[in-house]
Protein backbone atom coordinates (compact mmCIF):
# COMPACT_ATOMS: atom_id res chain seq x y z
CA UNK A 1 0.00 0.00 0.00
CA UNK A 2 1.01 3.44 -0.95
CA UNK A 3 0.48 6.62 1.09
CA UNK A 4 1.51 10.21 0.65
CA UNK A 5 0.83 13.13 2.59
CA UNK A 6 1.39 16.33 1.38
CA UNK A 7 3.58 18.75 2.64
CA UNK A 8 2.69 22.93 2.34
CA UNK A 9 5.26 25.69 3.03
CA UNK A 10 3.97 25.61 6.71
CA UNK A 11 2.83 22.70 7.28
CA UNK A 12 3.62 21.91 10.82
CA UNK A 13 1.98 18.14 11.16
CA UNK A 14 3.26 16.59 8.20
CA UNK A 15 5.14 14.27 10.48
CA UNK A 16 3.27 13.40 12.89
CA UNK A 17 0.57 12.59 9.93
CA UNK A 18 3.69 10.82 8.38
CA UNK A 19 3.85 8.88 11.89
CA UNK A 20 0.21 7.29 11.96
CA UNK A 21 0.37 6.21 8.40
CA UNK A 22 3.25 4.51 9.05
CA UNK A 23 2.07 3.05 12.40
CA UNK A 24 -0.88 1.33 10.59
CA UNK A 25 0.63 0.46 7.53
CA UNK A 26 4.14 -0.46 7.98
CA UNK A 27 5.33 1.45 5.66
CA UNK A 28 6.80 4.75 5.45
CA UNK A 29 4.83 7.35 3.31
CA UNK A 30 5.61 9.54 0.62
CA UNK A 31 6.60 13.17 1.66
CA UNK A 32 5.11 15.22 -1.92
CA UNK A 33 6.19 18.83 -2.04
CA UNK A 34 3.15 21.17 -2.74
CA UNK A 35 4.81 22.47 -6.19
CA UNK A 36 5.12 18.95 -7.64
CA UNK A 37 2.66 18.00 -10.12
CA UNK A 38 2.62 14.37 -9.96
CA UNK A 39 1.65 11.77 -7.16
CA UNK A 40 3.88 8.57 -7.20
CA UNK A 41 2.79 6.16 -9.17
CA UNK A 42 0.13 4.01 -7.81
CA UNK A 43 -0.98 5.91 -4.53
CA UNK A 44 -3.79 4.66 -2.79
CA UNK A 45 -4.16 7.36 -0.13
CA UNK A 46 -3.69 11.05 0.12
CA UNK A 47 -3.42 13.09 3.47
CA UNK A 48 -3.48 17.11 3.62
CA UNK A 49 -2.07 17.63 6.64
CA UNK A 50 -2.70 20.38 9.51
CA UNK A 51 -0.45 23.48 9.95
CA UNK A 52 -0.15 27.47 8.45
CA UNK A 53 0.21 26.96 5.24
CA UNK A 54 1.47 30.38 3.51
CA UNK A 55 1.02 31.40 6.85
CA UNK A 56 -2.80 31.62 6.53
CA UNK A 57 -2.18 34.21 4.06
CA UNK A 58 -5.28 35.52 2.45
CA UNK A 59 -7.43 32.84 4.15
CA UNK A 60 -6.71 29.55 5.49
CA UNK A 61 -5.74 27.24 2.57
CA UNK A 62 -6.41 29.62 -0.04
CA UNK A 63 -3.02 29.45 -1.14
CA UNK A 64 -1.89 25.92 -0.93
CA UNK A 65 -5.48 25.37 -2.65
CA UNK A 66 -3.52 26.55 -5.44
CA UNK A 67 -0.27 24.72 -5.72
CA UNK A 68 0.50 22.35 -8.28
CA UNK A 69 0.05 19.02 -6.47
CA UNK A 70 -3.61 20.30 -5.59
CA UNK A 71 -5.07 19.13 -9.47
CA UNK A 72 -2.97 15.65 -9.09
CA UNK A 73 -5.04 15.14 -5.75
CA UNK A 74 -8.33 16.48 -7.24
CA UNK A 75 -8.08 14.24 -10.02
CA UNK A 76 -7.38 11.06 -7.72
CA UNK A 77 -10.00 11.59 -5.52
CA UNK A 78 -12.19 11.68 -8.92
CA UNK A 79 -10.86 8.28 -9.26
CA UNK A 80 -12.02 7.05 -6.08
CA UNK A 81 -8.83 7.42 -4.11
CA UNK A 82 -9.58 8.08 -0.74
CA UNK A 83 -8.04 11.79 0.36
CA UNK A 84 -8.48 12.90 4.48
CA UNK A 85 -7.56 16.58 5.39
CA UNK A 86 -7.12 17.46 8.99
CA UNK A 87 -7.28 21.07 10.62
CA UNK A 88 -5.26 23.45 7.49
CA UNK A 89 -5.59 20.11 5.17
CA UNK A 90 -9.41 20.59 6.06
CA UNK A 91 -9.46 24.06 4.80
CA UNK A 92 -7.21 23.15 1.90
CA UNK A 93 -9.96 20.93 0.69
CA UNK A 94 -13.07 23.47 1.25
CA UNK A 95 -10.62 26.00 -0.69
CA UNK A 96 -10.14 23.70 -3.52
CA UNK A 97 -13.75 22.86 -3.69
CA UNK A 98 -13.16 19.22 -2.71
CA UNK A 99 -15.66 19.61 0.12
CA UNK A 100 -18.63 21.94 0.32
CA UNK A 101 -18.12 24.90 3.16
CA UNK A 102 -15.51 27.49 3.99
CA UNK A 103 -13.64 27.85 7.66
CA UNK A 104 -13.73 30.69 9.29
CA UNK A 105 -12.26 32.22 12.30
CA UNK A 106 -13.59 30.64 15.45
CA UNK A 107 -16.42 32.33 17.36
CA UNK A 108 -14.44 33.52 20.39
CA UNK A 109 -11.64 34.41 18.37
CA UNK A 110 -9.17 32.29 20.00
CA UNK A 111 -6.81 29.83 19.20
CA UNK A 112 -8.63 26.34 20.73
CA UNK A 113 -6.39 23.54 21.72
CA UNK A 114 -7.44 20.88 24.01
CA UNK A 115 -9.24 17.42 23.44
CA UNK A 116 -12.57 17.63 22.83
CA UNK A 117 -15.65 14.93 22.48
CA UNK A 118 -16.83 14.52 19.02
CA UNK A 119 -19.75 12.47 18.07
CA UNK A 120 -19.60 9.48 15.22
CA UNK A 121 -22.46 10.74 12.88
CA UNK A 122 -21.83 8.65 10.16
CA UNK A 123 -20.35 4.91 10.58
CA UNK A 124 -20.81 3.89 7.16
CA UNK A 125 -17.99 5.88 5.17
CA UNK A 126 -14.15 4.06 4.60
CA UNK A 127 -13.07 6.52 7.21
CA UNK A 128 -15.16 6.15 10.01
CA UNK A 129 -16.66 2.02 9.66
CA UNK A 130 -14.68 1.74 13.02
CA UNK A 131 -16.57 3.94 15.07
CA UNK A 132 -20.33 2.82 15.84
CA UNK A 133 -23.01 5.79 15.18
CA UNK A 134 -23.59 7.67 17.92
CA UNK A 135 -20.56 6.54 19.86
CA UNK A 136 -18.36 9.75 21.53
CA UNK A 137 -14.76 9.66 20.96
CA UNK A 138 -12.24 11.91 22.45
CA UNK A 139 -10.00 14.21 19.63
CA UNK A 140 -7.62 16.78 19.90
CA UNK A 141 -7.96 19.80 17.99
CA UNK A 142 -5.67 23.08 17.54
CA UNK A 143 -6.59 25.84 15.51
CA UNK A 144 -8.01 29.22 15.25
CA UNK A 145 -9.97 29.20 11.87
CA UNK A 146 -12.37 25.88 12.79
CA UNK A 147 -15.44 27.97 12.51
CA UNK A 148 -17.09 25.35 9.66
CA UNK A 149 -20.02 27.75 7.71
CA UNK A 150 -22.34 26.78 4.65
CA UNK A 151 -25.53 27.90 4.20
CA UNK A 152 -28.68 26.26 5.00
CA UNK A 153 -29.86 24.37 1.89
CA UNK A 154 -25.83 22.93 1.86
CA UNK A 155 -26.31 22.34 5.89
CA UNK A 156 -29.79 20.68 5.16
CA UNK A 157 -27.95 18.26 2.10
CA UNK A 158 -25.15 17.58 4.31
CA UNK A 159 -27.14 16.09 6.72
CA UNK A 160 -29.83 14.74 4.56
CA UNK A 161 -27.47 12.47 2.89
CA UNK A 162 -25.52 11.52 5.81
CA UNK A 163 -21.90 13.40 4.77
CA UNK A 164 -21.55 14.46 8.44
CA UNK A 165 -18.78 12.28 10.02
CA UNK A 166 -18.44 13.71 13.27
CA UNK A 167 -19.86 16.76 15.34
CA UNK A 168 -18.40 17.96 18.07
CA UNK A 169 -20.41 17.22 21.43
CA UNK A 170 -19.92 20.68 22.90
CA UNK A 171 -19.48 24.31 21.61
CA UNK A 172 -16.01 24.61 20.37
CA UNK A 173 -15.97 27.31 18.15
CA UNK A 174 -18.89 28.37 16.36
CA UNK A 175 -19.01 25.81 13.92
CA UNK A 176 -22.61 25.66 12.49
CA UNK A 177 -24.76 22.67 13.49
CA UNK A 178 -21.54 21.83 15.42
CA UNK A 179 -20.05 20.06 12.69
CA UNK A 180 -16.16 18.67 12.83
CA UNK A 181 -15.65 16.68 9.89
CA UNK A 182 -17.78 16.48 6.56
CA UNK A 183 -17.49 14.05 3.53
CA UNK A 184 -17.87 14.38 -0.45
CA UNK A 185 -20.74 13.33 -2.12
CA UNK A 186 -18.77 9.70 -2.76
CA UNK A 187 -17.45 9.56 0.48
CA UNK A 188 -13.82 9.41 -0.31
CA UNK A 189 -12.72 12.77 1.35
CA UNK A 190 -12.87 13.30 4.26
CA UNK A 191 -12.18 17.14 5.88
CA UNK A 192 -12.18 17.22 9.87
CA UNK A 193 -10.83 19.87 12.15
CA UNK A 194 -9.60 17.48 15.28
CA UNK A 195 -6.87 15.94 14.44
CA UNK A 196 -6.64 11.93 14.76
CA UNK A 197 -3.57 11.62 14.28
CA UNK A 198 -2.28 12.94 17.86
CA UNK A 199 -5.07 9.71 18.93
CA UNK A 200 -2.81 6.99 18.05
CA UNK A 201 -0.45 6.02 21.26
CA UNK A 202 -1.75 5.95 24.27
CA UNK A 203 1.21 7.83 25.62
CA UNK A 204 -0.19 10.75 24.06
CA UNK A 205 -3.12 10.89 26.23
CA UNK A 206 -6.13 7.93 23.98
CA UNK A 207 -5.90 6.65 20.77
CA UNK A 208 -9.42 7.01 19.86
CA UNK A 209 -7.76 8.40 16.24
CA UNK A 210 -6.12 5.30 15.51
CA UNK A 211 -9.55 3.41 14.11
CA UNK A 212 -9.86 5.95 11.84
CA UNK A 213 -6.84 5.28 9.87
CA UNK A 214 -7.21 1.94 10.26
CA UNK A 215 -10.75 1.59 9.14
CA UNK A 216 -9.55 3.68 6.18
CA UNK A 217 -6.68 2.10 5.14
CA UNK A 218 -7.51 -1.40 6.19
CA UNK A 219 -10.29 -0.91 3.19
CA UNK A 220 -7.29 -0.53 0.98
CA UNK A 221 -4.98 -3.31 2.26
Amino acid sequence: MKTAVIVFPGSNCDRDMAVALETVTGRAPAMVWHRESELPAGTDFIALPGGFSYGDYLRSGAMAARSPILRAVAEAAGRGVPVLGVCNGFQVLTEAQLLPGALMRNAGLNFVCRSVRLTVENSQSLFTAGYRAGETITIPVAHHDGNYFADDATLDRLEGEGRVAFRYADAVNGSARRIAGVLNDAGNVLGMMPHPERAIDPAHGGTDGLRLFEAALGVLA
